[in-house]
């Protein structure tokens, strides 16, 4: 799923529970699996952000020095307008796009 081109909406929404834990059979397994997919989103969005900001540093900046550049607020302001990794991760979830599997005492000691 594209994180940026979604019908994810940007306030919170209630769910039910039977929604959330029917793929798995159990809530907490399934926030779990959720939590660690938002991480994963939240990385994903943190370092596009930082690789865009990197074009706008400069070395010899000091805080007299700062100054307002309006490409730069554009483009946090687009990312503060994103959803929240939890609610992409969610829906991601609820759609089947998250792969998971349960780890056995085999895989466990690999």
């Amino acid at each position: 799923m594209d994180i940026k081109k979604n019908n994810v909406p940007n306030n919170t929404v209630t769910r039910k529970l039977t929604d959330i834990d029917a793929q798995t059979g159990n809530i907490y397994e399934s926030v779990v699996v959720i939590s660690r997919r938002a991480n994963q989103i939240a990385t994903q969005l943190k370092q596009e952000l930082n690789r865009k900001l990197a074009d706008f540093s400069s070395t010899t900046d000091t805080l007299e020095e700062t100054f307002e550049n309006r490409e730069q607020i554009e483009i946090s302001r687009y990312y503060e307008r994103l959803p929240k990794p939890t609610l992409i991760a969610t829906e991601e979830f609820l759609e089947g796009e998250v792969y998971f599997r349960n780890a056995t005492p085999e895989t466990e000691q690999q």
